[in-house]
């Protein structure tokens, strides 16, 4: 649909032309019909609230899917099966985004509703790339009854997919939901590619099997995205696709009439006696394909001192430049004095700084000292946070601390673009399944990663109640560790202590020396999440800076004193990432 309806020049969202310009919608259908196509789809692939609210056009939703149906029913006349069409619905659900499964399955379940109402013979559920929001699409339309549905999802085309046996995994796991009559794939792959992917399913389902490629890859020439693939090729292909096991044979992106119409006359020409899906004997995953798991070697050392000795951590600060020099021999420094891990941010505060893998991987290579790696998501997609992450296991880093990251309107850039594909409980969940081998897909990544995850919270979060829900979900995604913000009372320290009590977690708590009643009045009043007792803040309201630095000193050793016996570890943040003042506060732990 988008294909011809973009070649008549309809702008975005294409479903708003069913109530702008239904004979442009109307004429896509009858060419597809004319072509010789058996089913046709709706043109509702976005009509749901969630993702038609990014146009501001939710309360058109039962107008454009009721309008849907019937133009797709005047085009299809008595003999063309017309299918409701669902996509995901734009925004990836939580804990991988913003949007819970319980908003999700409202908005399917409403889109669904309409499309029933008004006649269609089944619902197709295509282009679902995350197999959980695909689950609760399916679960949102059965709800409604007894629906047939054809269920089809993406997989990607650099055969990652086919390696490590998804494809057959989903056909398994999708053929025991109720209501489903079909089960394949669309999208992202061409023919070939397709192929493949159908052999992969046909021997783990007696279902129907569906295939709807592209017409191969797409290429941009000037504001068009175009397929080259001839129709001729693609007839071809769909016999190839026939012999595979597909029973139901269309296509996706940059498909034309054409096309169809070239499968229509290539499937007619084929032999009778191979029109029979052949069916393979239920197969178990070949050795090769089974995630191999990481070798206990591979995990830090951090991994296994924490909970069993108390661990020491401080963070340094990186410069503006590329000159790490500094940073490199101050964590020499803090190794030799017994330090355990040194803490890299990323981007703290969206400030410009060296890339933080590229400087973790020269301290541990330079100064031998393992590494917590801060990971934002601020800053890249599903794709560079997923690639960025495997790309820091191969030189070494095992030890993440999963934030979402400060915005980049706060930063040296604020007119910069914050990404946030997910969060940081998302971050989590990548972590743990890259540790058991898959990725946030579920295709297999081959090697099993070896992180160890650390987490952020916040004693005194404006909303502690969200605050411990937020930690829970992520102690639920396989978090390891909670690090905190800098704590400088024992109220805000019990709060943490317990919040890591009831996740089962171990807890290195936040310590910053102050330097100065300036530094101290900056911290208490402007950054959020740090409260200074009132004691302090007026002691050091009448020192001189020396003598204020001295007693920022004695509280942080004391306060560490009496934080040993509650927590499992120190986190210290020194000012301006002075390694002789975090050595200072250690010394009271030797």
């Amino acid at each position: 649909m988008g294909t011809l309806l973009a070649e008549q020049r309809i702008p975005l969202p294409y479903e708003l032309a069913n109530l702008t310009n239904p004979a442009a919608v109307e004429r896509c259908h009858a060419a597809y019909v004319a072509a010789g196509a058996q089913l046709i789809e709706t043109n509702t692939f976005g009509a749901n609230r969630i993702k038609l609210s990014t146009h501001l056009l939710e309360r058109s939703l039962k107008d454009i899917n009721k309008d849907a149906v019937l133009i797709a029913r005047r085009a299809a006349g008595p003999q063309t099966i017309v299918a409701g069409a669902m996509g995901p619905c734009g925004r990836a659900l939580a804990p991988s985004g913003a949007i819970h499964a319980e908003e999700a399955t409202r908005a399917f379940r409403e889109q669904a509703e309409v499309l029933l109402n008004e006649g269609v013979d089944l619902i197709l559920l295509e282009t679902f790339h995350d197999i959980e929001e695909l689950r609760t699409a399916h679960a949102a339309v059965r709800s409604l009854g007894d629906v047939p549905i054809i269920v089809q999802k993406v997989f990607v085309e650099d055969g990652a997919s086919l390696s490590s046996g998804l494809p057959a995994r989903f056909a398994t796991e999708v053929s025991s939901w109720p209501g489903v009559v079909a089960v394949g794939a669309n999208c992202a792959v061409g023919p070939q590619r397709m192929v493949q992917i159908v052999r992969s399913m046909r021997g783990q389902t007696s279902l129907p099997l569906s295939a709807m490629p592209t017409p191969g890859l797409p290429q941009r020439v000037g504001n068009e995205i175009r397929y080259a693939v001839t129709p001729e090729y693609f007839g071809r292909q769909a016999c190839m696709l026939a012999d595979a096991g597909a029973a139901i044979i269309g296509g996706c992106c940059g498909t034309s009439p054409e096309h169809i119409a070239a499968v229509v006359r290539a499937l007619a020409r084929r032999a009778p006696t191979a029109q029979t899906r052949p069916v393979a004997p239920k197969a178990t995953l070949p050795a090769h394909e089974v995630p191999l798991p990481a070798s206990p070697t591979d995990y830090s050392r951090l991994s296994r001192k924490i909970g069993n000795t108390y661990v020491k951590a401080v963070e340094l600060d990186l410069p503006r430049g590329s000159d790490i020099r500094k940073v490199i021999e101050a964590a020499a420094a803090l190794h030799v004095s017994g330090v355990d891990v040194i803490d890299i941010s990323d981007g703290a505060r969206a400030r410009l700084r060296m890339n933080a893998i590229a400087v973790a991987h020269l301290v541990q290579e330079r100064a031998g000292i393992e590494v917590m790696l801060h990971f934002a998501c601020r800053d890249r997609n599903l794709l560079a946070v997923q690639a960025d992450l495997l790309g820091a296991h191969a030189l070494g880093l095992r030890n993440v601390l999963a934030v979402t990251g400060d915005p980049a309107l706060i930063g040296d850039y604020p007119s910069a673009t914050s990404v946030y594909d997910i969060d940081s409980v998302g971050l989590v969940r990548i972590l743990r399944r890259f540790n058991e081998g898959i990725d946030l897909a579920g295709a297999g990544i081959g090697q099993a990663t070896a992180f160890t995850i650390a987490v952020a919270f916040d004693p005194l979060a404006a909303d502690p109640g969200k605050e411990l829900a937020r930690l829970e979900r992520k102690a639920m995604e396989g978090a390891h560790v909670i690090y905190t913000q800098p704590i400088f009372d024992l109220e805000a320290l019990d709060t943490a202590a317990d919040a890591a009590s009831r996740v089962q977690l171990p807890l290195l708590f936040g310590l910053l020396p102050l330097r100065s009643s300036r530094h101290c009045e900056f911290m208490h009043n402007e950054v959020p999440g740090i409260r200074i007792p009132d004691e302090i803040r007026a002691r050091m309201a009448d020192m001189e800076d020396a003598d204020a630095r001295h007693y920022g000193l004695d509280v942080a050793r004391q306060f560490l004193i009496e934080a040993r016996s509650r927590t499992q570890g120190v986190y210290v943040m020194p000012p301006f990432g002075n390694h002789r003042t975090a050595q200072a506060v250690l010394k009271v732990l030797d």
